[in-house]
């Protein structure tokens, strides 16, 4: 198995060192923070060293490399994690679930995390540093481009293109053929039918309460 060193010690770094030990060819060895966020010398079992000196203890020539970061400031510290690491030397590991149905002749970038669910459609492209939480639907010929975050129980139509740096909230619905500027933020349940400027912000609107009540409704 192939060794891996993981960036992180919160949620995702957690949720990484699970995918990664029960689901794929690699075995995590060891976790790396920057020394400020060092809190600790283990997790999850496993040693926790300080990003600085990483490359020291766990040469790039030796050990692959897994950002496992969320999408803190539209990606923008994991695309900088990420961008630290590749400078060091170090090849970026990504990790796709044998529980997702991939059709696109394996055009996946590095450090994507792509979780169970997902559904790739032929001729999709995605870049580097993609995160594709569970159960999403990609169509066919879409364009991801790198450090983009799409949630759970999206639905991207054919065709699309999501430019770099963008975050798709839960249950969004983009139709076919739009493109998405760069570093917008599409939120939970919206449904987009144009094209997103950049930097954009859409966001859905949320179900209002009813103005009668509960204990009101005889047939529930």
């Amino acid at each position: 198995m192939k060794p891996l060193i993981i960036f992180g010690t919160g949620d995702i770094a957690q949720l990484a060192h699970c995918y990664f030990s029960t689901d794929s060819e690699y075995q995590v060895i060891a976790f790396t923070v920057d020394a400020a966020f060092m809190i600790g010398e283990k997790f999850c079992g496993l040693p926790v060293v300080v990003f600085e000196e990483v490359a020291n203890k766990y040469p790039p020539k030796s050990y692959e490399f897994f950002i496992a970061l969320s999408y803190s400031r539209l990606n923008s510290v994991r695309k900088q994690k990420y961008l630290a690491a590749k400078s060091l030397g170090y090849k970026l590991a990504s990790y796709v679930s044998s529980h997702s149905t991939v059709l696109n002749a394996a055009q996946i970038g590095d450090n994507c995390f792509i979780f169970e669910d997902n559904t790739i459609q032929p001729f999709v492209t995605i870049g580097n540093n993609v995160t594709l939480w569970s159960g999403n639907h990609i169509g066919h010929h879409t364009i991801i481009h790198d450090h983009c975050f799409i949630a759970s129980h999206v639905v991207v139509s054919g065709g699309v293109e999501i430019e770099e740096s963008c975050f798709i909230g839960v249950n969004a619905t983009l139709r076919d053929h739009i493109k998405i500027g760069k570093k917008c933020i599409i939120g939970a349940g919206t449904l987009l039918l144009s094209d997103a400027e950049p930097e954009g912000v859409y966001i859905g609107r949320e179900t209002e309460r009813a103005k009668v009540s509960s204990s009101k409704l005889k047939n529930i």
